[in-house]
Formats: structure tokens, C-alpha cells, sequence
């Protein structure tokens, strides 16, 4: 008899991966394929739609023989395509995308932001999905027409993907929540939400469970039974199942989730952001509260592309103190600020160079950086929820040791390095498990290694990082 199987597909920012796993445990990497990131104009960031969809079709190639198949998606990168040819109407706009910014400073003028916080849970900000959204309706002839006809759909990539591979126009409650046109409490759409932001409701998909039925694909053979935010399956993946419980992703940017227990949980004026981690068919929706910063992999990957420094081994080992206890700091708002501040004015900034300041003071002050930005979206966390025990980590900064040991002198906490590094895909792959009814999860691996938070980072140094950011505030501004 075969042992039973589940495949998972992250479909993330910079590629699309495929997963496997099996009732032993065996989590097993099966394909992965980049695609091209797109920049028409300053600010705006784009995907090939097709180019998309062509690379979870050939992930989902790879599932034959699986009893189920989990899709976890970039969270409010949108999309909006023709529903009876299913052919894109533009290009997908990704979640870093702040094309309407000048929409949300409007918004935020008339004091909107009170609505969506108090029905989303959400900041007003571009890096949402309701803007982007509305962007295509009002700047996209063909949509227009479209929706006039009653053939425009208009989602979040998720939705493309299911109806393009299962025929079934849906998203997950996750993702919904993630859209700034989601009730947080009902976890419908919003009819007041959606006409602050210009988005008929008629067009939306329906929002069901993170895991239920999905339709199916390979002529009906494969059902998929998991669809969710790659963060939320990170949580899931990292065992975070208790309120307290929390993991940081370092991906393109750094995401801080903490589960936070049966209800949504938020303060107001924290900057935190109250969701949805996930929601079993059948019960109630598990929360979580987020705090994200908007540049980690990115701000390394900016700085190679400016040549300081071309091997990742360079920047594994520091001698001597960190670079903030020597008076250097970067500040890594190249997409200005997320959590707490949800500031777009700021701008990424290297403060206490001199004459004798070298790239590899610069490279280390930019990984202690996004450290302590994101020990400052961790302890805007703490503040609302008890945290638990040590902080798991994963994305690809984590592969650099000197970034791990500084980020748990930042976070004051042990981080710990799970044994995959591909916790959204294995949290994909558990919640397509439990989809598929087949029992309890397979087990996991003890975590890789833990570094605790030894020497402490003195008090000072973190004010010091904070004077920084606020100094990097306003430079956008007209």
C-alpha cells in the first residue's frame, strides 16, 4: 500500500515552490521556479499574470498521485481577468506596490482610516489590496468594460488561481482579511468598506474556510482541500498553535505573527494588525496579530545590486562590537515603514558614516537594521498578547549567522531556526492534510538550533535605532 501523501504549492513573491509530504514526515522539495519581477514606474511593482499561472500549473504537475493539494498565495497581490475567457486584464499588482498612495492620503484625510479600523482591523495603506483593487476599475479601460458586462473578476491572486485551475471563483478568510474589505467580525464583505474604496461587492469571490473544499484539478483527480496566506501557513508550519505562540518570516519583507486565540485582538493606535490565521471547515476562526516590516531580503538584495558585497560569505562574520554599538545605523525603509508607524514618507538611511567607514560596516549596520525593526514590530506584539517561550524564525536572512545571533540580542528572546527552512510550504502541506481527513499530522523535526538572547543589547542602542527611524520620517513628503 503507497504511503498516503499531500503536495503544497507557495506561490510567493520572487517564485512559485512545490512540497511534498508524507505520513513519516517526509517533507520533500519538488520544483521551483523564479519568475521576473516587474517595475513600470517608481513605486509600482508587478507580476506576469500568465507567467503566474503557467508556474503553478507545472507545480501542480508534479502532484499526481497525491491524495490532496494545499495553495498558498502572496496575500493582497491582486489580480483582475475576464470571466468567461479567464484571460488577465492587466498585469498582477504586488502587495509592495504603493501606486495609490495619493488615494490613501485622500482617504486618510477625510479620517477614513476610522472605518477600516474598526471593520478590517486594518491601516489605511497601499500595501492592502482594496486600493489596488479600485486602481484597476477606475485606470483600466478594459475592466471597466468588463464589469459593465458583468464579466469582470476581481481578487487576490488566490482567486485567479482557483478558478483558472478548479473552475471555483473563491478566496480563503485569511486572505480576505488581508484585503481592507473584509469584515473582521462577520468575515463577509463589507458593504460600507467596499464603497469607501470604489469595489462593487458582486465582483469579489466568495470567502470560505482556509481549508474545505476547493473544487479540484487534473480532471478532478486531485482535490484541493487548503487555500491561505503564505504568513498564516508560516505559522502553521512553525507550530504556532497557542495565543503567545510566535514566528518571524524574513522574506522580501520581515512578517512578525503572533497567534492571538478565538477572537481578534488589536489596540488601537499600536500599528499592529488584528487577522485571521485560519479557519478549519466547520469551526471558528483561529486569529492572529501581525506586525510586518516592509524591506528584509529585499534591502540585502538592493545592497548587492550596489556592490557591497558579492558573496553572502562576507557578510556572515563580524569582528568586534555590532555596528550600532560603533555608532552606525541603517534604517531600512526603501519602502518606507510598516509596522508600527505605516509611514510611507520614510525613507531607508545610513546614519554615523565617516571618513573611515568601510561596505562591511554598512552591510553589517544594514542586517542589524531590519533586526531591530523587526524587534520593534515584535514588541509592539508584546504589548497585546503574552509571547511564548523562544521565536521562530525562518526565511532566507536566517541562512546568515551574525544576522541571527544580533536578532536575538534585539528581541531580547531565543530565536529558533525550525528544521525546514520552508515553513510556508510545510504549513501549506498540514493544512492540506487536515483537508484531506487523514488523521493527525505527520511529525516534525526538533528545531535546527536556537540562539539565545546573550549579550543583552543595551536599552540605550534601541533608542538610539528609534531616534534613527524617526529621522528617516517625511523624506518622501512634497
Amino acid at each position: 500500500m503507497p504511503t498516503p501523501f499531500v503536495v503544497a504549492i507557495d506561490q510567493g513573491t520572487s517564485a512559485t515552490k512545490a512540497y511534498r509530504l508524507d505520513a513519516a514526515g517526509r517533507f520533500t522539495p519538488l520544483n521551483s521556479i523564479a519568475h521576473a519581477q516587474h517595475y513600470p514606474h517608481p513605486g509600482w511593482v508587478e507580476h506576469d499574470a500568465a507567467e503566474l499561472l503557467a508556474s503553478v500549473q507545472a507545480c501542480a504537475a508534479l502532484a499526481h498521485g497525491a491524495v490532496a493539494l494545499g495553495i498558498d498565495n502572496q496575500g493582497e497581490t491582486v489580480l483582475a481577468w475576464d470571466a468567461q475567457t479567464g484571460e488577465p486584464v492587466y498585469n498582477a499588482i504586488v502587495w509592495q506596490d504603493n501606486r495609490t498612495q495619493a488615494r490613501i492620503d485622500a482617504l486618510k484625510s477625510e479620517h477614513a482610516d476610522l472605518l477600516t479600523l474598526q471593520r478590517a482591523g486594518l491601516p489605511l495603506d497601499a500595501y492592502f489590496s482594496a486600493s489596488k483593487l479600485a486602481w484597476i476599475l477606475r485606470e483600466v479601460p478594459q475592466a471597466k468594460s468588463l464589469a459593465g458586462k458583468g464579466r469582470l473578476r476581481l481578487g487576490t491572486s488566490d482567486s485567479f488561481f482557483l478558478d483558472r485551475l478548479c473552475g471555483v471563483y473563491a478566496t480563503d478568510v485569511t486572505t480576505a482579511s488581508r484585503t481592507s474589505l473584509m469584515n473582521l467580525e462577520t468575515q463577509q464583505w463589507d458593504s460600507e468598506l467596499c464603497r469607501l474604496f470604489g469595489v462593487p461587492p458582486e465582483l469579489l469571490p466568495e470567502i470560505c474556510p482556509t481549508v474545505g473544499s476547493f473544487g479540484a484539478l487534473h480532471e478532478g483527480a486531485l482535490p484541493v482541500v487548503a487555500s491561505v496566506v503564505d504568513q498564516q501557513a508560516a505559522l502553521f508550519g512553525h507550530g504556532c498553535r497557542r495565543p503567545g505562540q510566535v514566528k518571524i518570516t524574513f522574506g522580501t519583507g520581515a512578517f512578525a505573527l503572533a497567534v492571538a486565540g478565538a477572537a481578534p485582538l488589536g489596540a488601537p493606535g499600536s500599528g499592529l494588525l488584528p487577522t485571521v490565521a485560519w479557519q478549519i471547515a466547520g469551526e471558528r476562526c483561529t486569529f492572529a496579530i501581525d506586525g510586518g516590516v516592509y524591506n528584509a531580503t529585499s534591502a540585502l538584495d538592493w545592497a548587492g545590486r550596489l556592490g557591497l558585497f558579492s558573496e553572502y560569505a562576507q557578510i556572515d562574520r563580524f569582528p568586534g562590537p555590532s555596528a550600532i554599538e560603533r555608532g552606525v545605523v541603517f534604517v531600512p525603509a526603501l519602502s518606507g515603514l510598516a509596522c508600527p508607524y505605516w509611514d510611507r514618507s520614510a525613507a531607508g538611511l545610513w546614519l554615523g558614516m565617516g571618513l573611515d567607514t568601510s561596505r562591511e560596516d554598512m552591510m553589517q549596520a544594514l542586517l542589524e537594521g531590519v533586526a531591530l525593526r523587526a524587534a520593534q514590530a515584535l514588541a509592539a506584539i508584546g504589548g497585546c498578547v503574552a509571547l511564548e517561550g523562544a521565536v521562530s524564525i525562518d526565511g532566507g536572512l536566517t541562512r546568515n549567522d551574525y544576522f541571527c545571533r544580533f536578532l536575538a540580542r534585539a528581541l531580547g528572546r531565543a530565536v529558533s531556526l525550525p528544521a525546514t527552512p520552508e515553513s510556508t510550504g510545510l504549513g501549506c502541506a498540514q493544512l492540506a492534510w487536515i483537508g484531506a481527513g487523514l488523521g493527525d499530522l505527520p511529525p516534525t523535526a526538533a528545531p535546527l538550533r536556537t540562539h539565545e538572547a546573550t549579550p543583552a543589547l543595551d536599552a540605550s542602542l534601541t533608542l538610539r535605532f528609534a531616534d534613527a527611524v524617526e529621522r528617516s520620517r517625511g523624506w518622501r513628503e512634497p
